[in-house]
């Protein structure tokens, strides 16, 4: 199994077209967490942060994403949790356990959000406003 390894995280309104490596970029008004896969490889990879999607979690000082990344339709099929911006490897999962976690989230969806998938995130209707003000909901 790899090893653990540190990450940086960035607070962003738009995530950058052109990525760093071992960055997670997150964007508060569109509710997204992004990054390059961990491994390496570089394909983008997408958390939307939801009450049925990941969970982001900010301590003052570091990020956390829950649940794991399982990068299962990507070639390099990496599995993974950020933790404390720290990458810990997790391993890989049979593909009847793949198809089992994508019927539970499907399922969890649908009693989220009724029979229809959320509608992408609109940008804030207001003035802009510093990142604090993302954080804490004030101008």
């Amino acid at each position: 199994m790899k090893k653990p390894f540190k990450i940086r995280h960035e607070f962003v309104e738009f995530i950058p077209k052109d990525r760093e490596k071992d960055v997670l970029y997150v964007s508060i008004p569109y509710s997204t967490a992004v990054h390059d896969c961990f491994c390496g490889c570089g394909v983008k990879v997408v958390t939307p942060i939801s009450p049925v999607g990941w969970k982001l979690t900010y301590d003052g000082e570091t990020v956390s994403l829950s649940p794991s990344v399982g990068n299962w339709g990507f070639p390099c099929r990496s599995h993974y949790v950020v933790e404390s911006d720290t990458v810990l490897w997790a391993g890989d999962l049979a593909q009847e356990d793949i198809e089992a976690g994508r019927l539970r989230d499907r399922a969890a969806r649908e009693r989220h959000y009724g029979s229809q998938e959320p509608k992408p995130h609109a940008p804030p209707q207001q003035k802009k406003r510093s990142f604090w003000g993302w954080l804490t909901g004030s101008s």
